[in-house]
This record gives C-alpha cells, sequence and structure tokens, in this order.
C-alpha cells in the first residue's frame, strides 16, 4: 500500500484540503462562538476539529486554554504534547495525567497556580525536582495524587522524602492525598518520616504499600503521640503486607471521626494464626458506628491466604454495629457463612453497594428474601463464589434499582439467571465472565430491557457467534448502549462476530479479543472502519493478546500512514508479548507508535488499558 505523507488523512497534522472545505462555511462564524462550541464537545474532538479544519485550530487553542478540568490518562503524552495542551491555561482546577513518558521538561506546564486537584499516574522519570515546584506553584491545592513507577533503592527515595516534605509545606489546604508507589514492597517507602509533615487539614489519605508495623506507628492510640490529621481523617485506605487485630484496634481507637475504611493486604502465604485479623478485630469495628464505607480484602494477586480465623461471629458483630454503611466491600472471608452476609444485607438499612470475593462458603441463600434492601442496592458483586447458581441472579432481579451486577468467576450462573436479570432496567454494567451460559441466555438478554454500556463474556466457552447474534440484532437496545465489550477467551468467536459487532455496536468504544483464536486480519480491517458517520472509528481500546492467528504484518492495519487509514480514534492496543516475539513484521511496533503518538502499544498482556498496572515502558515495549 503506497504511503502518504504524514498528516494527511490521518487526524495528526495538517490536512490543507479539509480545512478549505470548511473554511468558507466556518471561517465567518464569530470567534466566540467557535470557542463556545469547540468547548463543549470535548478535548478530544476539539483536537480531531482543529486537525481538520484551520478556522478552528485558533478556537481550539483558546478552548483549551480556558478549560477547568481536564483528564490525559486515557493515553500516554509526550512532552511536547503535555505542554501544547496546558500551555497558557490559567483556569485550571483538575488535572489527570498519564506521566509515563513525561520528566521535567513537563513540570513547568503540569503546576499551575489554579490547581485544586492533580492526579499524577505512572510517574517514572520525574526527578525531586516535580515536588519542589508543586509546593512553590500549587499552594492552593486541595487534592494530590502521586503514583511513582520509577523508585527503586533507599538512597533514592531519601532524596525524594525530602522534597515530598516540601511539597507539603507549601500546600496548606490538602484535604485529599493518595501516595502509591506500586512498585516497591511494604516497609520500603518511609512513611515515618512523611506524616509528621502532613498538613493537618488531611481529611482522605491512601497510602501504598505500608507494613503493619508502620501503619501501627502512624495510628497510636495515645493521645499524646498521634498524628496531626488524627483528629480531621474521616476516609483511610492503606494497602498492607497484612491485617491484624492489633492494627484495626489502633486505627478505631485513634481517629474518632472515620467514615470510610479500606484495608487491603495479600500476605503471599498462608498468615501467622497468631497473627492476623480474627472476630475481635470485627468487634473492634463494629464500636465505628459512624462508618459508611467498609472495605476488607485479602488475596488479591494470586495470594491464596484467607480470613481463617473470621466466622459468622465477627460479621455480625459488625452488623449489630455498624448499621450506618452504604457500601461493603468483603474478600477472602473462607469461614463466613451465609448467616454472616445476610446479617449485613438486612442490618444496613442504607447499603447501596455489596461485594463479596473468594468466599467459598457463600451460596444462594444470601440474598434470599432480600426485603427492604433491594429497593435502595444499585451494586452487587460476587466474585469467584462457587457455590451460587442462577437462583441468586433470579434473586437480584428484585433489586429493580441495581446498575452493576458482577458475578465474573460464579460459574454455575446459567441462562435462566440470565433471562431473569434481563429485565432490569437499570442495569448498565454486566459481568458474567466464566459463567455456564449459552446463546440462549444471550437471546434472552438481547430481547431484554437492560441498557448496558458495558458486557463481560470472557471464558464463556459454550457461546458462539450466533448469539453474538443474537445479543445485537434482538428486540432490546444493546446494540445502542454497549460501549465495553469483552468476549476474551470463548473459542468459537471469529471474525463474524467481530463483523457483527463492528456493524451493530453504533458506541463501541473498547473490545476485549485475547485469546480469540480464530481472530484474522480480514475481520479487524472491519472493525476498523469508520461506520458511523463520525469520521473514525469509535473504539478507543483494542485488546489482542494471545490471537495467535494474527499475520506478522497485522500492524499495518495501526499504520495512520496508508490509503485509507484504519482505527483512527484508537488510544490503547494490547498484543501481548507472544505476537511481539514474531521477527520480520512491518511495520514495527517503534514505527507505529512515532506515526500515532497518541497511541499506546502494550506488549505486557495487561488488562484493557494497563489499569492497575504501573509499568513505565508500556509505549516502547
Amino acid at each position: 500500500m503506497e504511503k502518504k505523507p504524514r498528516g494527511a488523512g490521518d487526524g495528526q497534522g495538517g490536512g490543507e484540503a479539509s480545512g478549505s472545505v470548511g473554511g468558507g462555511l466556518v471561517d465567518i462564524l464569530p470567534e466566540a462562538l467557535l470557542v463556545e462550541v469547540v468547548g463543549r464537545v470535548g478535548l478530544e474532538a476539539a483536537c480531531s476539529a482543529a486537525a481538520s479544519c484551520r478556522a478552528l485550530r485558533g478556537a481550539a487553542g483558546a478552548a483549551l486554554s480556558s478549560v477547568e478540568s481536564l483528564d490525559l490518562s486515557a493515553f500516554t503524552p509526550t512532552n511536547t504534547i503535555a505542554n501544547r495542551i496546558l500551555a497558557g491555561n490559567g483556569k485550571l482546577r483538575n488535572l489527570t495525567v498519564n506521566c509515563s513518558l513525561l520528566n521535567d521538561s513537563a513540570v513547568a506546564a503540569i503546576a499551575k497556580e489554579s490547581l485544586r486537584e492533580l492526579s499524577l499516574l505512572k510517574c517514572s522519570s520525574f526527578s525531586p525536582y516535580l515536588f519542589v515546584v508543586i509546593g512553590e506553584r500549587c499552594t492552593n491545592l486541595r487534592s494530590i495524587t502521586l503514583e511513582m513507577a520509577n523508585l527503586s533503592g533507599s538512597e533514592h527515595f531519601v532524596i525524594c522524602r525530602k522534597s515530598i516534605a516540601h511539597m507539603f509545606k507549601g500546600c496548606d489546604y490538602l484535604e485529599n492525598l493518595s501516595l502509591k508507589f506500586p512498585l516497591l514492597a511494604p516497609g520500603s517507602v518511609d512513611f515515618d518520616s512523611l506524616v509528621p509533615v502532613m498538613p493537618s487539614t488531611i481529611k482522605v489519605l491512601l497510602l501504598m504499600p505500608i507494613a503493619n508495623w508502620q501503619a501501627k506507628k502512624l495510628f497510636p492510640i495515645s493521645s499524646s503521640l498521634k498524628t496531626p490529621f488524627s483528629d480531621s481523617l474521616e476516609s483511610l485506605s492503606l494497602v498492607l503486607d497484612i491485617i491484624t487485630d492489633e492494627l484495626v484496634t489502633f486505627i478505631t481507637g485513634s481517629l474518632s471521626n472515620l467514615l470510610e475504611l479500606c484495608l487491603e493486604d495479600n500476605p503471599g502465604s498462608e498468615a501467622d494464626l497468631d497473627n492476623d485479623l480474627t472476630n475481635i478485630g470485627l468487634q473492634a469495628l463494629g464500636l465505628c458506628q459512624n462508618l459508611t464505607h467498609l472495605s476488607l480484602t485479602r488475596g488479591k494477586q494470586g495470594c491464596s491466604s484467607t480470613f481463617r480465623r473470621v466466622n459468622d461471629f465477627g460479621l455480625l458483630m459488625l452488623a449489630e454495629g455498624c448499621k450506618q454503611l452504604q457500601t461493603i466491600r468483603l474478600g477472602g472471608f473462607s469461614k463466613v457463612r451465609d448467616a454472616g452476609y445476610a446479617a449485613l444485607l438486612h442490618s444496613c438499612k442504607d447499603l447501596r453497594k455489596f461485594e463479596v470475593s473468594t468466599a467459598s462458603c457463600l451460596s444462594d441463600l444470601t440474598c434470599l428474601d432480600l426485603d427492604e434492601a433491594a429497593t435502595k442496592i444499585t451494586e452487587v458483586r460476587l466474585l469467584s463464589c462457587g457455590l451460587l447458581t442462577s437462583e441468586t441472579a433470579i434473586s437480584l432481579s428484585s433489586c429493580t434499582n441495581l446498575e452493576v451486577l458482577d458475578l465474573s468467576g460464579c460459574r454455575s450462573i446459567a441462562d435462566s439467571g440470565l433471562s431473569s436479570i434481563s429485565q432490569l432496567s437499570k442495569l448498565t454494567l454486566l459481568d458474567l465472565a466464566g459463567a455456564d451460559i449459552t446463546d440462549a441466555g444471550l437471546s434472552a438478554l438481547g430481547n431484554g430491557s437492560c441498557p448496558i454500556s458495558s458486557l463481560c463474556l470472557r471464558s464463556c466457552r459454550r457461546i458462539t457467534n450466533n448469539g453474538i447474534a443474537s445479543l445485537l440484532l434482538g428486540s432490546g437496545t444493546i446494540n445502542k448502549t454497549l460501549a465495553a465489550f469483552d468476549v476474551g477467551n470463548v473459542p468459537r468467536i471469529s471474525g463474524r462476530a467481530v463483523t457483527l459487532i463492528a456493524k451493530n455496536c453504533e458506541r463501541i468504544s473498547s473490545l476485549c479479543l485475547r485469546n480469540c483464536v480464530l481472530i484474522t486480519d480480514p475481520c479487524l480491517e472491519t472493525l476498523g472502519l469508520d461506520r458511523h458517520g463520525s469520521g473514525k472509528s469509535t473504539l478507543r481500546m483494542l485488546d489482542l493478546s494471545y490471537c495467535t492467528r494474527l499475520s506478522r504484518n497485522f500492524l499495518r492495519l495501526f499504520d495512520p500512514l496508508v490509503d485509507l487509514p484504519l482505527f483512527r480514534g484508537l488510544r490503547w492496543l494490547g498484543v501481548g508479548k507472544n505476537v511481539l516475539e514474531r521477527r520480520g513484521g512491518s511495520p514495527t511496533v517503534a514505527e507505529i507508535l512515532e506515526r500515532k503518538p497518541g497511541l499506546t502499544i502494550c506488549g505486557s498482556n495487561c488488562e484493557m488499558g494497563c489499569r492497575n498496572q504501573c509499568h513505565p515502558d508500556v509505549r516502547t515495549l
């Protein structure tokens, strides 16, 4: 295929012809009106319009200079792109940035005096200079999230620690603080030296990772040793090596105004029975009668350890004390049975969100006779609960306000459950990963009334292309509402299903096809075409990991310099290590990234969008 000059028709550059076509009509409009229009359509649409019409370029620049909230986390901007987007904006109040490719050259553009909320994610190349500048310029910050991916070794952290302390001195109004070091082990970050210099105004605090012994030092029961923010803290989130009774007692004893508590651990092996969370810790939590949100989870990242010393009695005491809970999230309670979980559902009259994961003793009895709770619950997640069957799905169909239902890993959910779920008129997210459903169940869902925008059918190995057809061509509206679709690891999904998705899903923006071994290059061409009149594909994220039948040169489909560019709006592409290991492909990953700077290509087999993953080399592989 013959290449065009850079920027011709790919939305990346000039496009003089397009500009001249629109110029005759657009140039006569008042600039103020153009700025108003561009400002309302969003960042991506504004940039696309500016690329295709010269008359809109000035308006787009003016709109960006006055925007107050900006989220740049969906792609990885370079220093040049970040500076162009942020330069000249003196009104920006809320900013979120994926910093994988940024270094100190972008600090001046990021650190604005007008900022109230700042989130810097996946930081990998910043020096301590970043913290110094934020402390000097962003004196009005109310919220800051720092996710550092590059700290390794105590010497490096000592330097950053001093700079972070300097930052705190300049942020006198800080209320929300999140410090994340996801690549380090608990205990390797010296939070002890940071907490004493944190502003006393802190209301929301997240620290990860932190060791149990560190956390106990930060939240002592003795009033003479309390931290500066003990009386103001309302929300606490800690990612630990282990959760124990003693730690829970320290937290509940020192934080009198706590409303939200989130504790997550990953011991790596079975915890010592004498140094673990027991019913005593749950009893201490029951004394926090003002708690509205509670999360206690163990077992992520492949950990097989569970809370073996907590049983129904512990949850009964928790339910008796914390009746104001609106959100409950429990994971790894292997000894708790239906009585404990049901007690929470019936005691917490204002419960809105209920999540339980890896609960080997939870059965269909938990959700029977929900009564009053059924009218208020909007989100239910029951993950990897092996005893659940379709009876639970039928019981949950009485929750008429349910918006989110996640039954992933519940392998006995069958078609009869799907028939009941399909009548939930407010359901927008449904996850059935690993369920025992067939094409008949998808037909019921396709003819139902659910306005589902996110649907996961991963590892539902009995469904076929015919089921996808029934889902998308039924009498319901799911083909108009579906935006995120996961059919990964479904062996009989082929190009026909992909074509059906491309032609019928008007809003599809995220599609997972990982480990669909029948996927080939031609069906991807269909997927990448604009079929809905927007000028480019609606697809923003695409996962092709382990699609082994793709050709060696399949990356040509993502080349913006071909005659008919495909996937023009794509921001994230998962290809997997197995695809990248093939030799001799053309174009290469490096060439695609150079030609399409707004695209992230991940070869680390991450989940969609590399969520919860922090690897700074995501684009260079």
